[in-house]
């Protein structure tokens, strides 16, 4: 749980670094892919997609 007092600089600077990595990792996914990829619901829609093509929610219908 985030609270101010557990807030470290290394910390900060490790989260930086994972954000930029994982922007730096969607931009060439996206210039190989040759469009932007889903953000928000549909970026989970997709990714929860199993092998047969149905999504989780449809299989639990």
């Amino acid at each position: 749980m985030k609270t101010k007092s557990s807030e470290t600089s290394k910390g900060k600077e490790s989260g930086e670094g994972l954000r930029k990595s994982a922007q730096a990792d969607e931009r060439k996914t996206e210039a190989r892919k040759g469009s932007d990829l889903a953000k928000g619901p549909e970026r989970f829609e997709e990714r929860s997609r199993s092998s047969d093509g149905k999504s989780a929610g449809s299989k639990q219908r």
